[in-house]
Order: C-alpha cells, then sequence, then structure tokens
C-alpha cells in the first residue's frame, strides 16, 4: 500500500510540474534556449506558434506542419504573418533541424506570399513570393546558429512592407522519410516592439550571365558595384552556387587595397558565418566578389539558372547600419571596371579544399540531381585544388603538429632574461636579452623612471645571431648600450630595430654588429606621452615595402604610434572595438607583427588577452582574435603567410584571474580557429615572452623566466599524435578498467598489506614516461607497454563472478591479479572451503539488510507466529515451528512443522473472504520445494560466479 500511495505522489507530481510548464511562456522560451533541435520523427502540437514573454519581447515558432516530401530535391514552404501589424524587429534565430532530415533552411520576408494556406511546392515556377522576396536567415547541415550582434535587428511590420514570413526547407534525400514519419523542422525568432539602434540588412552580389564552358579548368565570376549610401557594417556572410563552385570571396575596395569580408567554400554548409574582418563600408568604397568555377568533366555549357543543372554565384553580406539611415536591402549584379580584378588578392583564386567525406555526403543528398558522369567528376575536381596550392593545402588540413627540438641548441648559451626574438633575411635567429639586469620590482618608481641606472648599461653581448639549425652563435653584439632591452625586429637590409624599457627609447643598429644606433627615437630616460617620448615601449615592427615604423608604447600609454623611415612622426590610434557599448583600451600592447601579404599590422594586447589587427597604412581597426584557451593574456604574436596566413602566439599567466595552462597557440587567420597548441617536452613554459616563425615552419619561443630559448619543428600531425598517445592511454584505462571491474565498493578499511587497485600504479609506466613514449613508433610503445605492465587480463566469467561477489572478494581479487596472479591459482583448491564463510560474513551491507530484508522479517515473523498460534488451538501442542539458522538458506532458515504441518500463502488468503486462491498458487513455501532449491544451490553453482579464492581476511577489513 505504501508502495501505491508513494507512486501516486510522484505521479501527481509530475502532472503538475507538466502542466506549470505548459501554462508558462516564459518557461516554454526557457526550453526553446535548452533544446534547439526539433525531434524529426515527432511534431510536437502542444507548442504555441507565438509566446508573449513579456509587453516587449515575444517569439514566433515557425515549423512545417508535419510533412513528408514526396521525392528528392523537394522545395516546400510555408507562410506564417508577423504576429504584430507594428514595427517589430528580430534580434535572435534558432534552428529546429538536421542534416539527417533538411538539407538547407532559408527565411524569406515579404508582403505578398504565394499561398497564405497549408504549404505549397516552391521549388516549380511557383516560388516563394508574389513580390520581392529579402532573405533574412539561412541555415545548412548542421551549421551553427546566426547570431545578431547586441542592440541590432531585422526590422519587419509597420512600413517595412514585410508583413509575411515564408520558410522555405529544401529535402534533399527523401531516403530518411522510409519509415513515414511527419518533419516539423523550422526555427524560432526572438522579437522586440523596442527600436534597435542599429538595423539589420542584406546585401546581395549576383552574377546573372556567367558561362561555365565545358572542359576548361577555372572561370571566374567576378561582381563589383560602387557603394553610394550610408555606412554600413558587414557582420556575417553566406556563399551560394552549386556543385562546380570552388570558392568565393568578398571584399571592400577602399584606395586600391582589398580587405576582406568573407571567403568559403560554397560545397560546405550554406550558413552565414561571422565576417572574416570588421570592417566598414563607406560612400565611394566598392564592394567586390568572385565566384570560382570549373568546367572539367563537363560536357556542355553551364550557365546561371535556379536549377541542378544551372549554376549560381550568389555572395551575401548581412551588415547593420544606424537605424536613421538604414537600407534593409541592397544588390550589386555589375560586372565592374575590366581593371578592377587585375589587383584581387591571390586568395581569390585558389580553390578552397573540402573533406572528402563531407564531399561524399553532399552528393548523398544530391543523390540524381547532377546528371550523369559529369556530376562524378565535378565531386572529384571540387576536392582538389590547383596543382601548384594541393601540397601547401593538403599540410594545413592534415594538421602538422609542432614539438620540441630537445636538444637544441647543441652548446648551452650564456643568457639573461630573453625578452626579444626576429629572424634576419637569411632566417637566422637574433637573440635580445638583458645580460646580468633583470626586470625587478624596484626597477621603476611612481613615476615610471629608471631607478637602477647606477648600475650602467648591460656590459655583455645583448644581441645574439644564432645558425637556426645548431644554435651556433654567429655573431654578438650590443655591448654597453642597453639597460633593459625589450622588442626586436629586423628591416629589409638586416638592420635591427630595438626596445629599451629603461631608456623608454626606439633604436635603429647596423646589422653589422657595429655599436652604435643609427636612428633613436624618444629621449633617454625619461617617460612621456607625446609624440616624442614614449613610456616603457614595448616592440617595433616594420613595413618592408615602405620601411614605415610601427611602435607599441607600452607598459604606460596604450597607443602604437607611425614613423617614417627616417623616424619622423606619422600618427597614432589606439585599441578596436567590436562592440559599440564596451570599447576596451589596450592594457599593454606588447608584441607586434607586420602582415606583408596583406598590408596589416597585428598587435597581442597582453592583458586583454586578445590579438586585434589594424590596416597598417590607416590604422583602421579589421578584427580581433580573442580565445578562452588564451586564459586572458597573449604575450606575443608572430605570423607565417603560409595556408592562407597562419597566427603565431604565446599567453601568459593572468594577474587578474584563473590561468591557462601556458603553451603556443597556432591559429587560422580567417577563421579564427586554433590550429594547433604546443609546448615544451624538456621542461615547462615558466614566461614565454617573444615568439617567431621561420619560412621552414619552425618556430622559436622566448622564456624570460628560464633565461632559454625554445625551437618546435613541424614533426608527426597532430591529429596522429594524440591518437597515438589516447592509444596509449586507453590501453593503462582498459586494464585499470579491468581491475576495478572487480570491485563494487570499497572497503572501510584495508589491511595493511593489501594495496588499492585504484591507488597503486606500477612505477615504471609513469605519466612521465608516457610523454617519453609518443616519441617511439605504435608498434613499439605497445610492446614496451605490455613489457613495463604485466597484468593479465581477466577472463569474461570471472568477470561476471566479480560483479556477483562482495567488495572483500572483489578488491582482493583485484590485488592478486595486479601483484600475483600465479600464488592466486596455487592457494585456489586450499582456499575454497573459506569462500563460502567469507560471502556469508562479508556478502550484504548491513544498510542492504536493513533497507531489503528487516520489514520482510517482522512481515513473515508476524504471519509465521500468527499461523502457529491458529495451527496450536487446531491441532495441540505436537505442532512446532523449528528455526535452522544453520542451513544454507541464510539468517532467515526455514519455516517449517511436522511432515503434516506447511505454512502456504495461498492457503491462509483462501481461507479469507473475498480471496481465491488464483495467483497465489505458486507462491507456497512448502518445506520440500525449499529443501530442493537449497539442494540445487551446489558449491560448484557458487562456485559459477564467485572469484577465485581469497587468502583469510580479519572482521576489520569489513
Amino acid at each position: 500500500m505504501g508502495v501505491l500511495v508513494c507512486g501516486a505522489l510522484l505521479l501527481a507530481l509530475i502532472c503538475q510540474s507538466h502542466s506549470h510548464s505548459v501554462r508558462d511562456p516564459l518557461n516554454r522560451f526557457k526550453r526553446y534556449q535548452e533544446a534547439p533541435w526539433s525531434d524529426p520523427n515527432q511534431c510536437s502540437r502542444l507548442r504555441q506558434p507565438v509566446i508573449q514573454s513579456n509587453s516587449h519581447n515575444l517569439t514566433l515558432d515557425i515549423r512545417m506542419p508535419g510533412v513528408i516530401p514526396a521525392a528528392s530535391d523537394t522545395y516546400l514552404c510555408m507562410a506564417v504573418p508577423v504576429p504584430t501589424q507594428r514595427e517589430a524587429f528580430i534580434v535572435d534565430f534558432v534552428p529546429h533541424a538536421t542534416m539527417d532530415t533538411a538539407h538547407h533552411m532559408l527565411l524569406y520576408g515579404c508582403r505578398t506570399p504565394v499561398s497564405t494556406k497549408g504549404y505549397w511546392d516552391c521549388g516549380t515556377e511557383q516560388g516563394t513570393c508574389e513580390d520581392e522576396a529579402k532573405i533574412m536567415y539561412a541555415w545548412a547541415r548542421n551549421a551553427p546558429p546566426t547570431k545578431l550582434p547586441r542592440d541590432v535587428g531585422f526590422k519587419v511590420g509597420g512600413d517595412t512592407r514585410i508583413t509575411h514570413f515564408v520558410l522555405q526547407i529544401h529535402y534533399g534525400d527523401v531516403s530518411a522519410f522510409r519509415d513515414h514519419h511527419r518533419d516539423c523542422s523550422g526555427l524560432t525568432l526572438t522579437m522586440t516592439s523596442k527600436p534597435q539602434p542599429f538595423i539589420a540588412g542584406m546585401y546581395l552580389m549576383m552574377s546573372v550571365d556567367t558561362v561555365i564552358l565545358p572542359g576548361k579548368r577555372v572561370t571566374n565570376a567576378d561582381i563589383a558595384c560602387p557603394y553610394e549610401s550610408y555606412p554600413m557594417h558587414p557582420f556575417a556572410f553566406r556563399t551560394h552556387t552549386h556543385r562546380l563552385g570552388q570558392a568565393v570571396s568578398g571584399y571592400r575596395v577602399r584606395d586600391g587595397k582589398w580587405t576582406l569580408i568573407g571567403r568559403q567554400s560554397p560545397q560546405l554548409p550554406q550558413a552565414f558565418y561571422p565576417a572574416s574582418n570588421s570592417v566598414t563600408v563607406e560612400y565611394g568604397d566598392t564592394l567586390a566578389a568572385r565566384c570560382v568555377f570549373t568546367g572539367e568533366g563537363k560536357t556542355t555549357k553551364t550557365r546561371i539558372g535556379g536549377t541542378s543543372e544551372d549554376e549560381m554565384c550568389n555572395f551575401y553580406v548581412m551588415y547593420y547600419m544606424e537605424s536613421k539611415h538604414a537600407v534593409p536591402y541592397m544588390d550589386c549584379m555589375e560586372h565592374g571596371p575590366s581593371d578592377l580584378f587585375r589587383h584581387i588578392p591571390p586568395e581569390a583564386n585558389v580553390p578552397i579544399p573540402v573533406p572528402q567525406d563531407h564531399m561524399m555526403m553532399m552528393n548523398m543528398m544530391h543523390g540524381g540531381g547532377g546528371g550523369g558522369g559529369g556530376h562524378g567528376t565535378d565531386h572529384q575536381d571540387d576536392s582538389a585544388p590547383p596543382e601548384p596550392k594541393r601540397a601547401e593545402e593538403d599540410g594545413l588540413d592534415q594538421g602538422a603538429h609542432l614539438e620540441e627540438v630537445v636538444d637544441w641548441p647543441e652548446a648551452p648559451l650564456q643568457l639573461g632574461q630573453v625578452s626579444g626574438l626576429a629572424l634576419d633575411t637569411d632566417d637566422n635567429l637574433v637573440i635580445f636579452h638583458r645580460g646580468d639586469h633583470t626586470w625587478g620590482r624596484s626597477s621603476f618608481d611612481n613615476q615610471e623612471r629608471y631607478l637602477e641606472r647606477a648600475l650602467g648599461p648591460i656590459w655583455q653581448p645583448t644581441i645574439l645571431v644564432l645558425d637556426p639549425a645548431k644554435g651556433k652563435v654567429l655573431q654578438a653584439s650590443g655591448r654597453n648600450m642597453f639597460y633593459l632591452p625589450h622588442g626586436i625586429t629586423t628591416d629589409k637590409d638586416n638592420n635591427y630595430w630595438v626596445t629599451d624599457v629603461a631608456l623608454h627609447q626606439v633604436m635603429k643598429l647596423s646589422g653589422d654588429g657595429k655599436d652604435k644606433p643609427l636612428v633613436v627615437l624618444g629621449e633617454a630616460f625619461k617617460p612621456g606621452s607625446d609624440e616624442h617620448h614614449f613610456c616603457k615601449p614595448t616592440d617595433v615592427a616594420v613595413d618592408p615595402v615602405t620601411g614605415n615604423i610601427y611602435v607599441s608604447d607600452g607598459y604606460c600609454n596604450r597607443r602604437i604610434l607611425k614613423f617614417s623611415p627616417d623616424g619622423t612622426y606619422l600618427k597614432q590610434w589606439g585599441a578596436g572595438y567590436t562592440d559599440r557599448r564596451r570599447r576596451l583600451p589596450f592594457q599593454i600592447p606588447h608584441s607586434l607583427v607586420f602582415l606583408p601579404d596583406r598590408r596589416e599590422l597585428c598587435v597581442a594586447d597582453r592583458e586583454n588577452g586578445r590579438i586585434q589587427c589594424f590596416l597598417a597604412e590607416s590604422g583602421e581597426f579589421i578584427k580581433e582574435i580573442k580565445k578562452e584557451e588564451f586564459g586572458g593574456e597573449v604575450f606575443a604574436v608572430s605570423y607565417a603567410p603560409e595556408h592562407g596566413g597562419l597566427i603565431y602566439a604565446v599567453n601568459g599567466e593572468s594577474l587578474t584571474g584563473a590561468s591557462a595552462p601556458l603553451r603556443g597557440f597556432v591559429v587560422n587567420y580567417s577563421t579564427k580557429e586554433i590550429l594547433d597548441t604546443f609546448s615544451p617536452d624538456s621542461q615547462e613554459f615558466k614566461m614565454p615572452h617573444d615568439i617567431v616563425v621561420s619560412r621552414d615552419g619552425s618556430v622559436f619561443v622566448a622564456d624570460a623566466d628560464t633565461n632559454s630559448v625554445f625551437k618546435f619543428v613541424p614533426g608527426g600531425k597532430a591529429e596522429h599524435r594524440s591518437v597515438k598517445k589516447g592509444g596509449i592511454e586507453v590501453a593503462e584505462i582498459e586494464e585499470t578498467e579491468t581491475i576495478v571491474q572487480a570491485i563494487l565498493k570499497p572497503l572501510h578499511k584495508v589491511p595493511p598489506h593489501v594495496a588499492m587497485p585504484a591507488v597503486q600504479r606500477p612505477p615504471e609506466v609513469s605519466v612521465k614516461h608516457l610523454d617519453h613514449l609518443e616519441h617511439l613508433d605504435q608498434q613499439k610503445q605497445l610492446k614496451l607497454h605490455q613489457q613495463q605492465q604485466p597484468v593479465p587480463a581477466v577472463e569474461p566469467h570471472k568477470q561476471v563472478e566479480a560483479h556477483k561477489q562482495v567488495e572483500a572478494h572483489k578488491q582482493v581479487e583485484a590485488h592478486k591479479q595486479v601483484e600475483a596472479h600465479k600464488q592466486v591459482e596455487q592457494e585456489h583448491h586450499e582456499k575454497e572451503q573459506e569462500k563460502e564463510q567469507s560471502v556469508v560474513r562479508q556478502g550484504v551491507s548491513p544498510g542492504l539488510i536493513t533497507a531489503l530484508l528487516l520489514i520482510p522479517l517482522v512481515v513473515v515473523l508476524a504471519v509465521g507466529v500468527f499461523i502457529r498460534w491458529r495451527k496450536s488451538r487446531m491441532y495441540g501442542d505436537d505442532y512446532e515451528v523449528k528455526l535452522e539458522p544453520n542451513s544454507s538458506g541464510g539468517i532467515l532458515g526455514k519455516l517449517r512443522g511436522k511432515a503434516a504441518g506447511s505454512l502456504n500463502l495461498g492457503n491462509f488468503f483462501a481461507t479469507h473472504k473475498g480471496y481465491t486462491r488464483q495467483g497465489f498458487d505458486r507462491l507456497s513455501t512448502e518445506g520440500s520445494d525449499q529443501e530442493k532449491d537449497d539442494e540445487d544451490a551446489t558449491d560448484s553453482e557458487n562456485e559459477e560466479y564467485s572469484a577465485p579464492p581469497l587468502p583469510p581476511i580479519t572482521s576489520s577489513s569489513s
């Protein structure tokens, strides 16, 4: 009865919770946020299409009404009215679809949809809208949702001519509907009636007359238009072609300079991606785009069109503008000036390789839509870039992992605090260090003036030129010139440009080893913040073309300064920002790198834990790279133009919060994706202070705390390395699991001679040794690992035995497996008799007995006493109840009388009114049945489900 009452109460609570969640719109909105993907096998009828969370905000659920597409490549549309006649703003999109069901999904806005009832096939001539359809959102192939910037929204309703939303879903392969389930994919819009400061819009660049010739390897479709409106800020982009498209790139062109907005393979998920750079498009700029196609494998011309046999070249720019000047939709369909595209960046001509498994998935989704053999050839060409680029791209895709060269340099170097690194034109490594000077707490006063001038300049050579292969010193210079060296770089003539934080100066030195400055910027030992003074300047970068000088200033000031090659001041700027409401100034601009192929300057903003990039000519902010993996601080940054641009960086310990592990990072410049992380094996980073990368891919890191320089080279591929390491770890874990599986619960106490398997670790296989094993090939690793950890495998039936027995058996068995498996086999027969006694003594915990047996025991004893009393009334004193505690039936024993006496619950309940024998006949507890069960429970049966015999364990171990 108690169980029934508890079940009824639990069911009532569940029902009450469900009813509250159905009635509470805010609760439902939270559920949307927590579970954005719909179940493709169900179409919930409980969700309301419009949920008003408060007087200003609402959510609109737009879903397909349980459709079953009849054929592959089906386009279905449905229209939903804007839920208000007043103007409203869409501030968020949440998709509810999966790649298994939907190929892609688009949301349009218009005034007159083709239909307002049900859904229709919009892949035919009907289309989506009778008037102009404006795309507002795109999702494809499990792409991440598009996130609008803060204070930005799409304006609908009111006077916008957008009174309806039209959802279009492309069902590529209907084999997913073989189970005849109904699809309700769609998306949820979050809307507000509060006017937004910035209005989102869409700029479409589209080619309308491109012809792709059959067999031609490369065909370019170019689009360009002058921009003649108020400033707009692109924040996302989308590319779209059919199967022949290999790359689509979009740019802003200003004064002859091309700045990338976005570049992507149209064969990847055709969703909106974050813009590659933070740019502003202003009146007089030009917007330009290029689509790269291939006609190889085709036998006929391919033209621009809407069918799968045609092609398309679309580049979408999602932007925002100030609300008072906002234009919600713009387009461009012109070729632009004939000579404009002669200066397009070379990257726009390089096809973007697509992983083979993704191409296979794409072909499955497009099954039968491409037209025979031509499609197969297209597939092959799409995934293969041109020959000159292939090795480079493949190397990047495979992910070469950087590994330390542990025996570099071959001879020890006598270094002080290493503050800066550079490479000359021959790729020789240049080290800038502090000799016997150190930067301590007492080095500066509150006015940032250097207090240790009495020590004099550093007498040791502070600039060392090393052979990068062996680390041999080739040249030494910079004696008696510096007090606290910091940053260093070289120019195209191998001159050194250095900073000294104690002198508050920037100097140019000849690379021939002469200790005499050629140019000096700033006044010695006098900090300042005007055009002629610095305050602890940190680094220098040089434009190899113009010779212009860029200085990061520094520990006291928060700026970047630009000088001509002769040291004439040109301009300065501060930090850029991605959020208008949250503008963070530089917090120690600590390191600079010039990007020659992009004409940009990137700075490591140390205390803000970010990398910011600017146009070197104007100082215009381009982009920011900020990753949680940096841990709050980025000390140094470097760059390599290979593979489309790679950023190299090192982080540091944060003074304001928890730090991430100290390591180096390789980051894709365009996508901001971390491609690799690295750290030394010989010792840990303490204060990685600077980083440079050579043309052959070697990376050098200076550590100011350990007075050392580390060299890393591309070794085993990152993915392969992790698999190898993981293989060893998995092997160890599997053996540990074999041990732990024999332990249900730890003992409260363990005898001193019994070690805990979960704690004990064979000393031969330490973590440090496992790291060393990474440098061996996989077969040697496995062989060595087996030799060092001779743990016998547990047979399957013994694993079952371990799960059936008590904790003492399991733990000692585990110990014996690790320590003395042979001894267990020898003692097996000697300990056979002790096994059952140990099981009885340690088999069940007191809590389990109390919970499971105490109440049934009381009930059974009460019934037994009642029966005995009743039988004694019927048969007299000759009837007795015998309790045999020593029988194998356990502590309950047997309840039985003489031959004529028995306890039968069926008979008992049958004697009472309202009960029948039906259903109780098999509940007999007659002595004969129980005795038969006891006889069946032989030692052989116990042995089948028990652990091997154990040595005697004292009662204290329980």
